[in-house]
């Protein structure tokens, strides 16, 4: 089969590798359908994810169809339509007894494309497939149900939820990618006062306020100003970091307001300096996270009934084979306008 293969920093291939078989009984093969390419993926591209070693198959995120299972998988059967979670869950360690799929100790988290092969490829291996696989409803389309396999579960958990949204609150969202994008939309569930979105692109922008948003600022105009005079210079109460990079993080730290919170979701590749001489005093909650994708089952009833907006992020399709092209479309996002960019069946 093929297989977009991570060859060293800076370094890729669409290329022929083996195809995968059942390795474990809780193991599926899936053929995959749909896939998108993740800002984790560029990432890892650049070397900031150092565990993942020359010859692994990137991906983490798809929609496919299940053509073997092995003999524990009691969930799917082949044939069935499935959403790929981005993250695998052994469902016996104490952090899945917990729901913190992402932080599993038995074989799990995210290992798809980062541990073990992705879903980057014509076929892929699902391990502990009855926790890991979502079934599809046919009102829900390939294209749409893609998202739900990271960036609106990772939005609404490690950003909505960590950030502790409420009704009435200034949300402030640093970051309008797809990552970003999603957190507009789901922040949108508990009825904030007003959404502010900061980008220095304006087409992400613009993006953001079709999704919610109430205000937008670009990041090279002091939309730190901003969020004060929107507040009577006391602070937001919710600001989500969904750049991954030192300054975004920073600028959080110093828009949010005493006893406020401040949730990370960025993949840092970097140190931050973390200003606790300025914090300290201020009673602000920091959060950090992996997502658990424990909120899949609830974001994929939301899609089914029409009240979670995922169309628009998709800016970009091709079919699977020009996976190198669209590795450059999504690397070069400043220049392509490209958001969220899916390949599979024209």
């Amino acid at each position: 089969m093929k297989a977009l293969v991570f060859q060293g920093p800076g370094n890729y291939a669409w290329q022929d590798v083996p195809d995968p078989g059942i390795d474990d009984p809780s193991d599926a093969i899936v053929r995959v359908d749909v896939v998108t390419i993740c800002g984790t993926d560029l990432h890892i591209l650049k070397g900031d994810v150092p565990e993942v070693t020359p010859g692994r198959v990137l991906g983490h995120e798809a929609v496919g169809t299940v053509v073997e299972t092995g003999g524990d998988v009691r969930m799917v059967r082949p044939g069935d339509r499935v959403l790929i979670s981005c993250i695998s869950a052994c469902g016996r360690c104490r952090f899945c007894r917990e729901s913190r799929y992402g932080q599993c100790g038995g074989g799990g988290g995210w290992i798809l494309g980062h541990s073990v092969d992705g879903t980057q490829a014509e076929y892929v291996r699902v391990p502990f497939a009855d926790l890991s696989v979502h079934p599809l409803p046919n009102a829900i389309d390939s294209f749409d149900a893609v998202l739900l396999a990271d960036i609106f579960p990772t939005s609404y958990e490690v950003g909505v939820l960590n950030g502790a949204v409420s009704p009435a609150d200034t949300v402030v969202v640093v970051g309008a990618g797809p990552i970003g994008l999603a957190a507009v939309a789901t922040a949108r569930f508990y009825s904030p006062g007003r959404i502010v979105a900061v980008d220095l692109d304006n087409s992400r922008l613009e993006a953001a306020r079709a999704l919610g948003a109430d205000a937008t600022a670009n990041a090279a105009e002091d939309p730190e100003q901003l969020v004060a005079d929107l507040t009577d210079g006391l602070g937001a109460d919710a600001v989500m970091e969904a750049v991954g990079v030192p300054e975004a993080f920073e600028m959080c730290t110093r828009m949010v307001r005493p006893g406020g919170r401040v949730a990370n979701i960025g993949v840092h590749g970097k140190p931050a300096v973390l200003h606790l001489e300025d914090l300290w005093i201020k009673d602000v909650t920091i959060t950090t996270g992996l997502v658990d994708t424990s909120s899949t089952p609830m974001l994929l009833s939301m899609m089914a009934m029409g009240r979670l907006p995922a169309s628009s992020l998709i800016t970009h399709r091709y079919e699977l084979g020009r996976m190198e092209e669209a590795y450059d479309v999504f690397g070069r996002a400043a220049d392509t306008g490209a958001l969220k960019v899916a390949l599979g069946a024209p």
